[in-house]
């Protein structure tokens, strides 16, 4: 999103980093002016001198405890690595509704001007909503757009849209440009994506959810009785956050894994039907068996991919495939 409306705004700009292919790649091969990348932590853990003049930290909640030997704290200051070389001339945007975030800022100095987004307060300066519209105020710059205008559904998507809107107008980009572009823009190919609608039951791919949080905003979003395919390589998920959406909205949850026992464990006494699967095929015919009128089929993993597919790619095309086929 953010590199669209970038782009739409007519800066020369490319797509890299966790994203598509390697910022190493884009150097060697392209020129432009400007890059929007997509961190992760493994990637942050790497860096030495590379410096952000904006950077966005979205949230912080566990994911790759594995890879932190199980602390929290080492995966939270991995991710604040995006803003360790920053200078008082740059930008650091930061969800102030997230509380790992706010309190980590109060005992580790920030160097670069801080600009926060929320959903929740009213800021002087930043990003947030009230009355149905985005806000957005930046050194006396203001910005409003409705919510309603956007086709991205969901509370993480209007952060997503505030985020990329306060960089867009930090880079000067025009306002209506700004509109046009949230208007237009659709979502991204395995993100809450509309595969097909079939005997009234939506299906929708969101293979990019690898951890609960996303997983999260995803159930969040859900507003009819939803079948849930969930399950692939645990990563120290808890699933606990989960269970109040799960007993609101879930009639159904379909285990896609190897090894389900944790989701079991977690689900088995919130929702009545369990299924366990291992192919993606099998778990889109259980989800079409157990789905009525008017319901959801939701992929939404929460899990990585590895144990059943080659990436999340491969399992979000494989789930739109089952599906197409029916």
């Amino acid at each position: 999103l953010t590199h669209k409306l970038l782009k739409d705004g007519g800066l020369n700009v490319v797509l890299a980093g966790n994203v598509g292919k390697s910022f190493a790649e884009k150097v060697a091969h392209e020129t432009f002016e400007h890059a929007v990348l997509e961190l992760s932590s493994f990637q942050l853990d790497g860096i030495d001198s590379f410096r952000a003049h904006i950077a966005v930290l979205m949230n912080i909640t566990p994911d790759h405890l594995d890879r932190y030997h199980y602390d929290f704290e080492a995966y939270t200051a991995s991710k604040f690595r995006i803003a360790m070389n920053q200078t008082a001339e740059d930008y650091f945007l930061y969800d102030a509704d997230d509380a790992v975030i706010v309190d980590w800022m109060k005992n580790h100095p920030i160097p670069a001007k801080k600009i926060p987004f929320s959903l929740e307060q009213n800021l002087e300066e930043g990003a947030f909503v009230k009355d149905k519209n985005i806000h957005i105020t930046i050194e006396h710059n203001s910005f409003t757009m409705p919510i309603a205008s956007l086709h991205i559904t969901g509370n993480h998507n209007l952060k997503n849209a505030m985020a990329a809107s306060t960089v867009a107008t930090l880079l000067k980009i025009r306002k209506e440009t700004i509109r046009q572009s949230l208007e237009s823009f659709q979502g991204v190919e395995h993100r809450l994506e509309n595969v097909l609608k079939i005997n009234n039951v939506r299906y929708i791919n969101d293979s990019k959810a690898t951890n609960v949080n996303a997983t999260f905003f995803a159930l969040d979003s859900m507003e009819t009785p939803t079948v849930w395919i969930v399950g692939g390589v645990d990563k120290g998920n808890d699933y606990e956050q989960l269970l109040p959406l799960v007993n609101e909205k879930v009639k159904a949850i379909i285990c896609l894994g190897v090894d389900n026992d944790k989701i079991i464990n977690a689900f088995g006494n919130v929702v009545d039907m369990m299924v366990e699967t291992e192919s993606m095929y099998d778990a889109v015919q259980v989800a079409y068996r157990l789905s009525g009128r008017g319901d959801t089929v939701l992929l939404s993993p929460a899990c990585a991919s590895f144990d059943l597919f080659e990436n999340y790619e491969d399992r979000g095309r494989q789930f739109k495939e089952a599906v197409r086929n029916l």
